[in-house]
């Protein structure tokens, strides 16, 4: 099997490693978000000796994914310092002459699953992370969702929790779905980390009230036979059947299908790939740019 790259380039940090076109990391680095000079010179360091045969890249967003646009494989107007309009593919074209695949970090994630993890064998399935952002990717029909760009579904305006009065923090859209329900709008809500808080705090009521009316947003339009739900909060695992319970409520038996109204509990699911779905999402785009070429 070929050797292959793959980059999860998070607001935070990076995560670098190769594996095969199964989707097996074989080795696997870090490093902290910081300038692009400084990460994408580790990031460079690290695979010049590794000879590998095509890259992919999950990336944080928004980014341009479009083959034949003039900014393909920029990260565009995200708010993190230094990063807004960075060529991160051309950053690596310049340096290694092999395919890159090029989409979100969330659709990458999208994409193992589907091909390996908690959603392997089916036709469609959706991936949400809640971490520092709110980010999902979509795989329809065997294939990530796109159109004029990436979906953005992080950003969706949800209903307000009747108890709730923080402004929110997302710099664009302040209340949006990220701005309530990530984990920095947790943090300055509550005065505390995600991590930090109690099972029994109102705080996870509130987070289960906001993703629920996500995901019954993406069940009416995508209608997805499986959601995956990742990010550093989902680490928290008392918010599952919370989100379940919720979400069965405000669909309120519209959609009949068994998997919403009796097997809840394996259509609201953890990420089968744990950890690795990112990294392992890269191989599958670095797969597909082999493909193309």
């Amino acid at each position: 099997m070929k050797l292959l790259g793959a980059i999860e380039a998070g607001g935070t940090k990076f995560v670098c490693g190769i594996g095969y076109e199964d989707g097996t990391i074989v080795d696997r680095v870090s490093f902290p978000t910081t300038t692009p000079e400084e990460t994408m010179g580790l990031v460079i360091d690290y695979f010049k000796e590794k000879n590998v045969e095509a890259f992919g890249i999950g990336s944080f967003g928004p980014i341009d994914p479009v083959l034949d646009s003039p900014t393909y494989g920029y990260i565009t107007t995200t708010p993190k310092p230094h990063w807004g309009q960075y060529n991160l593919v051309g950053t690596m074209a310049d340096q290694f002459n092999v395919p890159i695949g090029f989409d979100t970090d969330v659709n990458g994630a999208a994409l193992a699953e589907s091909k390996w993890g908690a959603a392997k064998g089916l036709d469609s399935c959706l991936y949400i992370t809640v971490g520092t952002g709110i980010g999902a990717g979509a795989v329809v029909g065997g294939q990530m969702v796109h159109g004029l760009s990436h979906p953005e579904m992080g950003h969706i305006l949800v209903r307000r929790h009747p108890e709730d009065t923080f402004e929110g923090y997302c710099p664009y859209h302040g209340d949006c779905l990220e701005g309530l329900a990530a984990g920095p709008g947790i943090g300055k809500r509550w005065g505390q980390p995600a991590g930090e808080l109690p099972v029994d705090h109102p705080a996870w009521e509130m987070e289960a009230h906001y993703l629920a009316h996500a995901l019954m947003n993406y069940v009416l339009i995508l209608s997805p036979q499986k959601i995956v739900m990742g990010g550093g909060v989902m680490k928290q695992s008392h918010l599952f059947p919370l989100i379940r319970t919720k979400l069965q409520e405000l669909l309120s038996g519209y959609v009949q299908h068994p998997s919403l109204n009796v097997d809840i509990d394996n259509y609201v699911v953890s990420p089968g790939l744990g950890d690795n779905a990112g990294l392992a999402g890269a191989i599958g785009l670095a797969t597909l740019a082999l493909a193309r070429n």
